[in-house]
């Protein structure tokens, strides 16, 4: 059976605040875990007026310490912004916390632009250490050794779970060859999506945390009571989306009708593409379309992001892909 989780990037929307955008993450949490979702993850970036998930562990404590059950983690950390020492205490502290709740996914993008990278880092190397210190993370979560002489305190021993996510071939081929769960950024960046998906199942390799490949798919849920409400709300990431690529990141925007008159027609034929691993529109286009993805990707697990101006059209649209989910599972057990 598919699972069913949450990407959430804690949307600050034109005419609210950082503040609320938390509050709402929180309550989006706490809904999804009612309606069976598996995991709520948040994003690493920096420098976005439109994101409010920069402190992503802080972030997370504070949906771990107001939910239960669902699995909270990072979709994901920026590695190369980190010292692996750091994120293992981190998540460590978070897993001692709050127990075998949190999950670990790593990116090796930056998440921001040059500028900010380097007040990030203030070390621009071009030496590719990712794969190294993922390695060198999960020996910091991992039972430690004796006689090691660095140890992430708390966090040894917790073997927080680890995904590698990615926007590209590289990030299935580190994923297949570590044998880790792997996590495709489509939900922004899909030209890669069924080279990569084949690349990490065809060269996976066991291991100690996982058997056989597990590849989760990012999807775009833009869910209503009918089509033309779910283009509608999809509006303000269309715009977001337009304004970021064109170098003028902001708050989300609010939706609008007939968003391709404020998009030119090379831009938006480039945001059609880079968010055409969507569903949208009412219940039944909604189930229709993940039912398609499924079909299409056999994925192990379904990750889905919305960004949403109002926020209690936000629920509903996570609703609908949890009903959606439910439906379509139902329909794949009585077929077995």
């Amino acid at each position: 059976m598919t699972r069913y989780s949450i990407l959430d990037l804690s949307p600050i929307c034109e005419g609210s605040t950082a503040a609320q955008s938390l509050a709402n993450t929180l309550d989006l949490a706490q809904h999804g875990e009612r309606w069976g979702f598996t995991r709520f993850w948040l994003a690493e970036h920096h420098n976005m007026p439109g994101i409010a998930s920069a402190a992503t562990s802080i972030v997370i404590g504070h949906v771990a310490a107001g939910t239960r059950t669902i699995r909270v983690g990072a979709g994901g950390v920026m590695l190369p912004n980190h010292a692996p020492l750091v994120i293992a205490e981190q998540f460590g502290t978070l897993a001692t916390i709050h127990g075998d709740r949190i999950d670990l996914g790593l990116g090796r993008a930056p998440g921001t632009d040059g500028t900010t990278a380097y007040a990030l880092r203030r070390n621009m190397a071009v030496e590719d250490n990712f794969p190294r210190d993922v390695v060198e993370l999960m020996g910091f979560l991992g039972d430690p050794a004796p006689q090691q002489p660095v140890r992430a305190i708390p966090g040894a021993g917790t073997k927080v779970p680890v995904y590698i996510l990615g926007s590209s071939l590289y990030g299935a081929q580190l994923a297949a060859q570590l044998g880790l769960p792997y996590a495709f950024a489509s939900h922004f960046a899909p030209a890669a999506l069924d080279q990569a998906v084949q690349i990490y199942r065809e060269h996976f390799r066991p291991s100690a945390v996982l058997d056989k490949p597990y590849f989760m798919l990012a999807v775009n849920v833009f869910g209503a009571e009918d089509d033309a409400t779910g283009a509608f709300i999809r509006s303000s990431m269309q715009l977001g989306f337009a304004r970021l690529r064109s170098g003028q990141p902001g708050p989300l925007p609010r939706p609008v009708a007939n968003v391709e008159t404020l998009i030119g027609p090379q831009m938006m034929a480039m945001v059609d593409q880079a968010l055409s691993v969507t569903v949208q529109g009412g219940p039944a286009a909604v189930r229709n379309g993940i039912a398609a993805l499924i079909a299409r990707y056999a994925p192990e697990e379904i990750i889905f992001n919305g960004q949403i101006h109002d926020h209690a059209a936000r629920l509903r649209s996570f609703q609908i892909a949890a009903e959606a989910m439910q439906a379509l599972t139902t329909q794949q057990g009585a077929a077995e």
